[in-house]
């Protein structure tokens, strides 16, 4: 597995104090589009993800629930378990940061970061949000609140900390050297703002609760949620065995996808304690943006917050996929309005790729005995460039761009239809007429082909089963063989839709 070719890629791990809704589901199937894409394109892919199960707001949830911590993880994680699958996920790995492997590993880190002399007992007093499960240095409060709105409480305990304030000029020459750590650059330059700003000491053990991990050698301490939280990067390939195999091969991490919302643990924290550990810092993190709905802010309190399952129940798995990756530029904020995607996946899926797959398909079932005819001048087209476009764009997590790529090539083909116009071709029935039939229906087709393989990590059900209708072989469906024509003489059965049609909004999802 080692090798340049290889591609670690991490949800942030979810937190378990409730049940997963569309901002879980956007996180997690951006990472699976890109996993799915990298593997096509001849990556060895581990995508993680996982749930995140310590901290005091899973205590205090736990007890509202009249059930133990270990009870209450082991059924909401369960939720987010199930949403793998619900949501056609590929992933490699279900982390879980209360099984043994990472307790040891979280463990591990902390030694670590002790025998280098960058931990060191004091105590704490300050603000600490249990909803965010972070602490907010007063001049960062607002109106008496934490910045993302939640209450805070004052509190005062023993703490250890971590020697934050060391790391500052490192980190941001690391962010010099490395300008692509933080993507899109609007949340890169918030990041270098506030290390310019000065970094404080970090308090990383509690004393007021029990569910954690104790803290080595002195278990009246357990580790701070987010030390103990993203060391699950971490465990997954095998640390603290530097020379494990999976370690070797995937660390540093390729990307960890993450909501704006935990930037900074991710570009400032993160890198620092690794830096402190002497390990190396992952080469990306993308904070992606939040959703509203309808235009309103989404809250358990307005009653407005969107269910993945509704959606898909209501779209379809792939649209829901689609429409979630295609109609916002990623790193932005969006807005969930169900006319939008009725309109979206009309546009796009239905009135574009599925009609040009069923009219091209269609044609030469009728037409051309159902067999896919033999272009009289070969294939002529060299899919490459569109190939290293959509790569780009996939690189740089622009999948709004790289899709409209994709369905701009199949609106040309849609055009040539109507220009070539094969059934003329066919009435006029010359043989110069005849030949060009062929040479256009060949070439539509295949056009299909490469349409549908660029889309398999996006829609992967819908892309297969139009490349079954082409008589694609499993083997020749990855990016390697974008210049692989389909065979003269494949049998072409009657397309069957792949992409219904939406009329009306169903206020269910």
């Amino acid at each position: 597995m080692t090798g340049n070719k290889n591609f670690y890629i991490t949800t942030p791990i979810y937190y378990v104090n409730d049940k997963p809704h569309i901002g879980h589901a956007y996180t997690s199937i951006a990472c699976d589009v890109l996993a799915r894409f990298k593997r096509l394109d001849g990556y060895n892919v581990k995508f993680l993800t996982g749930t995140d199960e310590h901290g005091q707001k899973v205590e205090k949830s736990a007890v509202a629930a009249n059930l133990s911590p270990q009870e209450f993880t082991d059924m909401v994680s369960q939720h987010f378990r199930d949403l793998t699958e619900r949501l056609n996920l590929s992933n490699d790995d279900f982390i879980r940061t209360t099984e043994p492997r990472h307790i040891k590993a979280a463990q591990a880190i902390w030694n670590t970061l002790m025998e280098n002399g960058d931990i060191y007992l004091g105590s704490y007093a300050g603000w600490y949000s249990v909803r965010d499960e972070a602490f907010y240095a007063e001049s960062e409060l607002v109106d008496g609140k934490a910045p993302t709105g939640a209450p805070v409480e004052w509190v005062e305990e023993p703490s250890y900390f971590f020697k934050l304030s060391k790391w500052g000029k490192p980190l941001l020459k690391f962010y010099e050297e490395n300008p692509d750590f933080i993507l899109p650059e609007s949340r890169r330059n918030e990041v270098i703002s506030f290390v310019k700003g000065g970094l404080q000491d970090l308090s990383i053990s509690r004393t007021t609760f029990k569910w954690g991990i104790p803290v080595p050698g002195d278990e009246a301490h357990i580790m701070y949620v987010w030390l103990d939280a993203l060391v699950n990067y971490l465990t997954a390939v095998g640390y603290p065995d530097e020379g494990a195999e999976e370690y070797q091969a995937f660390w540093p991490a390729s990307l960890h996808m993450v909501g704006k919302d935990i930037l900074r643990f991710h570009t400032v924290y993160w890198p620092a304690f690794l830096m402190s550990a002497k390990l190396p810092v992952p080469k990306r993190v993308f904070a992606h943006g939040w959703w509203t709905n309808e235009g309103e802010k989404i809250s358990k309190s307005l009653g407005n917050v969107i269910s993945a399952d509704n959606l898909i129940g209501v779209y379809g798995l792939d649209q829901t996929r689609y429409f979630l990756m295609r109609e916002v530029p990623f790193g932005n904020d969006g807005n969930f309005a169900r006319a939008q995607m009725i309109t979206r996946i009309n546009s796009d899926l239905a009135n574009n790729v599925g009609n040009l797959a069923q009219r091209t398909l269609s044609f030469i079932n009728k037409n051309c005995d159902g067999l896919l005819p033999e272009p009289p001048e070969g294939a002529k087209v060299d899919y490459t460039p569109l190939m290293n476009q959509v790569r780009g764009f996939m690189d740089r997590q622009a999948f709004h761009h790289a899709l409209a790529t994709i369905i701009e090539r199949s609106d040309e083909a849609n055009q040539r239809i109507d220009h070539e116009a094969p059934w003329t071709l066919k009435k006029t029935g010359t043989p110069e007429s005849l030949a060009k039939m062929q040479q256009v229906l060949f070439e539509l087709a295949d056009e299909i082909r490469v349409i549908a393989l660029l889309l398999q990590p996006i829609i992967p059900d819908s892309a297969a089963k139009l490349l079954d209708q082409l008589g694609v072989p499993e083997a020749h469906r990855t990016f390697a063989h974008i210049n692989t024509p389909l065979v003269p003489g494949t049998t072409i059965d009657k397309p069957q839709g792949v992409f219904p049609r939406f009329e009306q909004i169903d206020d269910a999802a």
